[in-house]
């Protein structure tokens, strides 16, 4: 990771993984855990149910009060019209005389599965569908930001300071979405629940856990944030299901953010990021408490004192995203993993937010889709050491794209279901690579923001992913 020998000295002081490393990486990962409740939580706050036009000869005698209208009727079939393909279409439908008419505003929903949803309150389906997608991008945009914002922040005012405000602003955003009844300030309150919800705690989170275990562990605990990741989207569909008002849900979601209230008093700085900062003392008062209760007794800190960071005679100096283009070669690594989060981010979120397409209960699908990533990071753990970083990347990511391309030609059912299981752990597994990766490639006073810039490529993706739904019709 880092070059100066002084700093590693003293850092080897604690060992590679001892009770402090532990303590302290179990309080970062809960960041990666609640970013992935944040982010698919709009997977049960407004999914997609299926839907139909309101047909007067069908529903007659009831209002455009959807309420009560069944979805299902013996007589349906008739009055349903067809697209080119051949695929019913429901947006539109047939009249006695074989006319074709529009929803005109007044539809039927399905709510076997989603008894409510911003999508029944909004009509956001049909010509408005593009409106549901844009929420998903808003969202993604926030996270966007705050990759870039949030990141460079980190390297100049510490990686604590930003994963705790990330920590209060998630909560309070969260919250606040659960409350509002307009589409336009939903779409703002969206953004920053991004930026907050996903964009912060975890990429800071992250770095702090890599800045503080040994090169030995790097491997297991960054995966650890991947598989808690995992594990957030899995609560995501147990409480979607428990939960059927969406406004309670939401706020159940927000709920989980209390758990980095105190994290300003548990979580300690980052030891390289002080020492590069030239507050060498702070360091090694960090490392007195890390060897204590490690319980290693032999520590002389006396050939620390007084030291500092090498090759720099200005310890205030700052470093942010701009540092990533300055050199040739830090440049084209930069480039290279911004490619790898894009494609990986694209992959993994076009299988995740899209999992109502697959035939089965959403909650079920969803809940096996975020299960389906565990075995490709027992893969990375067991196998990345051994075979090398590139050849195990390149490798889950032919896997995982393999899947995808097989799964567009055969039609909807188990088959279908199997591979995007397959593909979601191959995709998993090469996401949790290009974490760990990034972060060893890049030195300690920019290493946030390459994250950060990896995570901003993986944004700009998912910001795309809900778009190119749009253009099946």
């Amino acid at each position: 990771m880092d070059k100066d020998p002084i700093l590693e000295d003293l850092m080897s002081q604690m060992g590679d993984f001892g009770k402090y490393q532990f303590r302290q990486h179990v309080l970062h990962v809960l960041g990666a855990f609640l970013a992935g409740v944040h982010m698919l939580s709009l997977v049960t706050v407004a999914p997609t149910p299926k839907h139909r036009c309101l047909i007067p000869n069908l529903d007659i005698g009831i209002n455009s009060n959807t309420s009560n209208l069944t979805f299902f009727h013996p007589d349906l079939d008739s009055y349903l019209s067809t697209k080119g393909n051949g695929e019913v279409d429901y947006c539109r439908w047939k009249t006695n005389e074989n006319t074709t008419m529009g929803c005109n505003g007044q539809f039927v929903y399905d709510t076997t599965y989603f008894k409510t949803s911003r999508v029944l309150d909004w009509n956001l389906i049909c010509d408005n569908r593009w409106e549901r997608a844009i929420i998903q991008t808003i969202y993604m945009f926030g996270v966007l930001i705050g990759a870039i914002v949030l990141g460079s922040l980190a390297d100049k005012y510490g990686r604590k300071t930003i994963f705790y405000i990330s920590g209060i602003f998630q909560l309070l955003a969260a919250l606040s979405v659960a409350f509002i009844p307009n589409f336009i300030v939903y779409c703002v309150f969206l953004f920053f629940y991004g930026m907050f919800g996903s964009g912060g705690a975890y990429v800071t989170g992250f770095v702090l856990t890599m800045e503080l275990v040994g090169p030995k562990r790097r491997t297991i605990c960054g995966t650890a944030f991947s598989a808690s990741f995992a594990v957030g989207v899995m609560v995501v569909a147990f409480w979607g299901y428990m939960i059927s008002n969406i406004q309670i849900l939401q706020i159940v979601y927000a709920c989980h953010s209390l758990v980095l209230i105190g994290h300003w008093w548990l979580v300690d700085e980052s030891i390289r990021w002080l020492w590069g900062q030239g507050r060498t003392e702070d360091a090694i008062a960090i490392v007195k408490k890390g060897i204590r209760i490690n319980g290693i007794k032999d520590f002389d800190s006396t050939k620390f004192e007084g030291k500092g960071p090498m090759n720099t005679n200005e310890p205030d100096q700052s470093y942010g995203a701009a540092d990533l283009f300055k050199t040739p070669t830090i440049r084209k690594r930069a480039m290279n993993v911004a490619f790898n989060w894009f494609a990986n981010s694209l992959v993994y979120y076009g299988l995740s937010l899209n999992t109502g397409n697959l035939q089965g209960n959403p909650y079920l699908i969803l809940f096996l889709v975020g299960l389906a990533e565990i075995p490709g990071y027992l893969l990375v753990i067991c196998l990345v050491d051994k075979t090398g970083r590139r050849f195990l990347l390149t490798t889950l990511l032919l896997l995982g794209g393999s899947a995808c391309i097989i799964c567009a030609f055969i039609p909807k059912g188990l088959e279908v279901t199997i591979l995007v299981m397959i593909g979601k752990m191959g995709i998993a597994g090469s996401f949790a690579i290009i974490y760990n990766y990034t972060a060893e490639l890049f030195p300690t006073v920019i290493r946030n923001s390459a994250v950060g810039f990896g995570a901003c490529s993986a944004r700009f993706s998912g910001m795309l992913t809900p778009l190119i739904t749009l253009l099946v019709r």
